[in-house]
């Protein structure tokens, strides 16, 4: 903000005060023989322009063209109008340079007037301002009359003395009394024991305020501990302002505060805080001890004094949740924190009695000896498990490579680690086989009981028992014990904090407990998942790419979770009819089990929607259509609800058809990254291929690309985690790629090796990374033949001629018979059913196709024909002559093709 705009915000003088407005000075007659500088910036008129005339030559009821606008003619008229109009007259005033502008203006007679006087002589004064300017001015005195009456936030001014001298009502309301009670004295009478808490500031009111006043340097939001006059012993928590207040030629005339209690929210932000700290804290390993150990490290002092995790026998192994009834729960005691001075009993391991922590003095049975157990130190809060002796008490269970690390050293699980995790007999030590958990056994009537049998909370004076739950099952228990030791800071509590837990409190803890929850449940299901999507991964993905005449295939697959080696990207080559390959690379969103299954349903569906021979712009979108159905329509839906979340939405997909006798690839991609095409000469371009959107988004239709692909030429098919990481974009690496793949003097495996050491440093990368690379290669002229033909009967004859001439060229005398009642058939359905012009082709490759082509759009169907059928039974006979057949639609028509092995001798 200028100064200028910063001064006209500080006047606050009326714009018809008769120092700021336009004044004119008018006679009996209404004739103008006074005019102010204002009317001249006003109007544009200068004085001896003005002078002499009648104020209508300026001032009009309504405008040139119309009515007056709506919120002036209210205020004209009757009735009450805009408030900040009501007793003014609207005019519409016409400038010098023809602008008409709507003004407010009020009149006042002089003295002597009332037109009594005659011409030229003053009889009253009119001024006049801006209808806008008159209504800014009275939005900003509304503003000073709510901040003094109406406003929550505490207003007072202190002189240069530091007494107060003004206070809004709602200061008046946080005293208690009226200001005049109270005018003139110190802040410090007022709030004498409090004290600013907000470090880098003086702690007294009377300090904070001198700073103001010597520095001009206002403050913000520094937060003063006290307690008001209106409630004597309770602490309130004020987020206070304060700047320095200065007269019309800057000198300080005091200072002002704005306070406002956040006491409420202060409360709730601790909370929040500890909520945070939770989030933070709890579930950085997949381990259920240390998530329990990290839940008590949490909550203990600042929440509770005693904090107990009992995990379920379930949990421990990796098993499912526990359902039914408490005897079906086994628990074992995996953590245990107590602040210093708070032990207290506990009812689920009455054998021995309480310790500083609760935990008893002795090992479990057959432990050790007695006076064997952990080592506890009273200056601060640590953890114990119990265990035999030597186990050193202190470690946390489960951590990694310590004694409840599921591995040994070696990385080979111990024998003892497969037996009962609360197995007494079983060693333990630095680098030893898990610690054993002991079992806990809580009476009948405990809260621990109560909260198992009725599988929800429980609160006990003191004690609060939360269950950990998931899936509907329980996992153990979270107790929360409140003893009668001092806080975090030393202090004594109350009674009331001391002995009990509020409802935010509670809901607190549940939310703990919650967090813990997920996260135990977690660590449970990690090594079952790892597991079984290992398994999965394997029989969803090529293990090895056979050869095929149309190209030369390498390629690298790495997950983003190296230690799983689960991901959700997927790449397959797909042998197609006419000796034509099928190149496809997707990327499914996320990682793990869902995203490997998602990846092999949307694999599998491909390579039954490319046996079909459907163009890619035909196949994506039949992909996305089977993406895109109602969730309750997916066969992965029971209920009419999915049962888990949906990754197939958002995937990503390229499909490419290369045909190696025409030398095109044609290509259609869902949402992905455009393939890197490398020249026989080295050149590197990434097509402009159409961008179709990502699967299940539905909206635009998918576009196919046909390019034009030279014999060597490179095809590099990926997914974004090849070329895209944290330390550089994408484009960076699809420069990398294309500088990578420029060299023709490397083969195939070792440009995959030279592209994932240069892109993914390390073999690991925050996304899953898939890369196929594909060399063209073209079927010889020698090894095609095609002719065209006339829709004619005669036709017939002339293709088993021609068909079996080509044969004995090729020396496949032996496949003669069946290729000449295989041509018969279908140029016979051909000129009977569609139209021509036929074409026939011959491919010897590793077998031998045979094509017809022509114009009509029905597929021949298989059936089986009656004894006393004339016909139906010529397809059935070419079913049983070849291996394999089917139908190819094209933009002219349709390809009904066969394919037939070749002898020993013609293999090749």
């Amino acid at each position: 903000m200028s100064a200028a705009s910063t001064a006209e915000s500080a006047d606050f003088r009326g714009p018809l005060d008769i120092t700021r407005a336009a004044t004119m000075v008018l006679d009996a007659e209404s004739t103008v023989i006074g005019w102010s500088p204002a009317a001249a910036e006003l109007l544009g008129y200068g004085p001896s322009d003005a002078l002499g005339r009648p104020l209508t030559a300026f001032l009009s009821v309504r405008p040139a063209g119309g009515t007056l606008p709506a919120e002036a003619s209210g205020a004209a008229g009757p009735g009450p109008g805009p408030p900040s109009l009501v007793g003014n007259e609207i005019h519409v005033a016409r400038t010098r340079d023809g602008r008409e502008l709507l003004v407010a203006t009020a009149t006042c007679p002089l003295p002597g007037g009332a037109g009594a006087s005659g011409p030229g002589t003053p009889d009253r004064i009119l001024v006049a301002a801006e209808v806008e300017a008159l209504l800014h001015w009275e939005s900003r005195i509304a503003l000073l009359q709510g901040l003094a009456t109406q406003s929550p936030v505490g207003l007072a001014i202190y002189d240069t003395d530091l007494r107060l001298s003004w206070s809004n009502t709602a200061y008046e309301r946080e005293m208690g009394q009226p200001l005049a009670a109270f005018r003139g004295k110190r802040a410090e009478e007022l709030y004498g024991a409090g004290s600013f808490v907000t470090p880098g500031y003086p702690h007294t009111l009377a300090g904070v305020m001198r700073q103001v006043l010597d520095t001009g340097e206002p403050v913000l939001d520094l937060h003063f501990r006290g307690q008001p006059p209106s409630d004597p012993g309770r602490d309130h928590l004020w987020s206070c302002a304060y700047y320095r207040l200065e007269d019309a030629h800057g000198h300080a005339i005091g200072v002002c505060e704005d306070a406002f209690d956040i006491t409420d929210r202060y409360r709730v932000q601790e909370r929040l805080t500890l909520l945070v700290e939770a989030g933070r804290r709890i579930g950085t390993v997949l381990d259920v001890a240390t998530t329990a150990e990290e839940i008590a490290e949490v909550a203990v002092e600042d929440f509770a004094a005693t904090v107990r995790v009992d995990v379920t026998r379930a949990a421990v192994t990796g098993e499912t949740a526990a359902v039914g009834s408490p005897a079906d729960m086994s628990l074992l005691r995996v953590a245990e924190r107590s602040a210093p001075g708070s032990g207290t009993p506990d009812p689920g391991l009455p054998a021995n009695g309480p310790t500083e922590t609760g935990l008893p003095a002795n090992g479990p049975a057959g432990s050790g000896p007695a006076g064997s157990g952990p080592a506890r130190s009273g200056a601060t809060a640590t953890a114990t498990v119990r265990g035999p002796a030597g186990s050193g008490g202190t470690s946390r269970p489960g951590s990694p490579g310590g004694p409840g690390s599921p591995d040994g050293p070696d990385g080979t699980s111990s024998p003892a680690d497969s037996g009962d995790p609360s197995s007494p007999g079983s060693p333990s030590g630095p680098g030893g086989p898990r610690q054993p958990y002991p079992p806990v056994d809580y009476p009948p009537g405990s809260p621990q009981n109560r909260s198992l049998s009725s599988g929800g909370l429980v609160l006990d004076e003191g004690t609060l028992v939360i269950p950990l739950r998931t899936g509907g099952g329980i996992l153990g228990l979270v107790t929360f014990d409140r003893g009668a030791g001092p806080d975090a800071s030393g202090r004594t509590l109350g009674p009331d904090r001391a002995t009990t837990f509020d409802n935010g409190e509670v809901a607190l803890a549940d939310e703990l407990a919650a967090r813990a929850a997920v996260c135990i449940d977690n660590a449970r299901r990690y090594t079952r998942e790892r597991t079984a999507s290992l398994a999965l991964q394997r029989q969803l993905l090529p293990h090895h790419l056979p050869p095929r005449s149309a190209v030369e295939t390498a390629y690298r697959y790495l997950p983003a979770d190296d230690v799983t080696g689960v991901g959700g990207d997927w790449f397959d080559v797909i042998p197609l009819s006419g000796t034509r390959v099928g190149l496809v690379v997707g990327d499914v969103v996320g990682h793990g089990l869902q995203a490997a299954a998602t990846m092999g349903r949307l694999r599998t569906s491909v390579r039954a929607f490319a046996q079909l021979d459907m163009a890619p712009d035909e196949l994506l979108t039949r992909l996305d259509d089977l993406v895109g159905q109602p969730a309750e329509d997916r066969p992965d839906a029971r209920g009419g609800s999915v049962e888990t979340y949906d990754v197939t939405t958002g995937a990503t997909c390229l499909y490419a058809v290369y045909d190696p006798v025409s030398r095109r690839c044609v290509m259609a991609r869902a949402g992905h990254l455009p393939p890197a095409i490398v020249g026989p000469g080295g050149e590197v371009s990434f097509p402009d291929l159409p961008a179709g959107p990502p699967l299940g988004l539905g909206g635009l239709p998918f576009e196919s690309m046909e390019i034009d692909l030279p014999v060597g030429s490179l095809l590099a098919l990926f997914t974004d985690g090849l070329v895209e990481a944290r330390d550089h974009d994408i484009g960076r690496g699809l420069d990398t790629l294309g500088r990578v793949l420029g060299d023709r003097s490397a083969s195939l495996e070792e440009l995959c090796d030279r592209a994932v050491s240069e892109l993914v440093p390390g073999g690991t990368s925050a996304d899953d990374t898939a890369l196929l690379l594909v060399r063209t290669r073209a079927l010889d002229a020698d090894r095609v033949a095609d002719w065209e033909l006339t829709a004619e009967p005669v036709s017939v004859g002339r293709a088993r001629e021609l068909a079996t001439g080509q044969l004995e060229a090729w020396g496949l005398e032996e496949l003669a018979f069946a290729t000449q009642l295989v041509v018969s058939e279908l140029v016979t359905n051909a000129v009977r059913y569609a139209g021509g012009p036929l074409g026939l082709r011959l491919i010897r490759d590793r077998t031998l196709v045979c094509e017809v082509a022509d114009t009509g759009h029905t597929s021949p169907h298989l059936r089986h024909s009656e004894a006393d059928d004339e016909g139906g039974r010529g397809l059935f006979i070419v079913a049983q002559l070849v291996q394999r057949w089917g139908t190819r639609y094209t933009p002219t028509g349709k390809t009904i093709w066969t394919e037939q092995a070749l002898p020993p001798a013609g293999a090749g």
